[in-house]
């Protein structure tokens, strides 16, 4: 690191607190929730909550002004500041770890990304304020710093119960799925198969005619119809559950809770279903793959269905 950098005895309260953060991180990801729910209270989780993340917002914020001109802190207010900023973030991954998973696995993993992503963004800042040149705010520091508010600011808009999870997953899986649809129609409409005034496609078979791995044949857009077909009903069936979960659905007995789950987690199997039979789509079509796909997502879809029961 060169002189004009953090070095010496100024890095390591940074350093120290960057390696906890990290370590803090990793554990957020793959840690447990508090089993015992007996004492938990949701509204006052939500209240605590905010106020952690507000906390780690002003620690941030003050970090990045005390490197971002000089003169620069002392040792002393270098180690306030780290141990400040970890305080925060300690207590921030606390208050999640407060969250059973009765209340939702669905909820606690929206929640847990949130918390993740405010970490990602603290380590973000402190690897920037160590390894970029002192006596200026930069534009990567600005950058960073923005990073960590507006990791803290999604905490607002998180949804406040498995419900209201769900339904964010449901949307999410909606958008793609539309988008995914929407890309195959367009591409119809644009692909152009370039003998097509020439001759057809019930031509001697044993003489193929140009580069057909570039546009699809008639019967490629024969196959592709169904699928659309399939495609569209899986967006209609996801609008159908949201709906239905908006109007119906309960968090207040912990088998709906669990039920809600479930849904969320097939339905977070749909696009990624639609993506992989989309793929088999393109030219060259791979049939075996499209036949697959479609017994897949047709899978999943009678699944959706089956545990829907409100």
């Amino acid at each position: 690191m060169s002189a004009d950098n953090i070095n010496g005895s100024l890095s390591v309260p940074l350093r120290n607190a960057l390696n906890s953060i990290q370590c803090i991180r990793d554990r957020v990801r793959d840690g447990e929730s508090n089993e015992s729910d007996g004492d938990f209270n949701l509204s006052n989780f939500w209240d605590t909550l905010n106020q952690a993340v507000k906390a780690v917002s002003q620690e941030a914020t003050k970090l990045s002004l005390a490197f971002s001109r000089p003169p620069l802190p002392s040792l002393q207010d270098a180690e306030k500041l780290s141990e400040s900023i970890l305080k925060s973030l300690l207590t921030l991954s606390t208050v999640y770890y407060w969250l059973p998973k009765s209340y939702g696995v669905t909820l606690r993993r929206q929640v847990r990304e949130a918390t993740v992503g405010v970490l990602e963004g603290v380590t973000q800042l402190l690897e920037v304020i160590l390894s970029l040149p002192l006596h200026s705010l930069t534009q990567e520091q600005l950058t960073s710093t923005g990073g960590v508010w507006t990791a803290c600011d999604l905490f607002a808009q998180l949804p406040r119960d498995n419900k209201a999870a769900l339904l964010v997953v449901l949307s999410a899986q909606i958008g793609v799925v539309k988008d995914a649809t929407e890309e195959i129609e367009q591409a119809l409409a644009e692909a152009q198969d370039p003998f097509s005034d020439i001759l057809d496609d019930g031509d001697d078979d044993e003489n193929p005619r140009g580069n057909q791995d570039t546009y699809w044949s008639e019967k490629d857009r024969q196959v592709i119809g169904p699928c659309q077909g399939l495609m569209k009903a899986s967006a209609v069936c996801l609008r159908k559950l949201a709906s239905a979960v908006q109007a119906n659905g309960d968090i207040n007995v912990p088998q709906n809770v669990a039920q809600l789950d479930d849904l969320a987690d097939i339905s977070m199997e749909i696009s990624p279903g639609i993506d992989d039979l989309a793929l088999c789509l393109y030219p060259p079509m791979d049939y075996s793959g499209v036949d697959s796909n479609v017994s897949k997502l047709a899978a999943l879809l009678r699944k959706l269905l089956e545990i829907i029961s409100f």
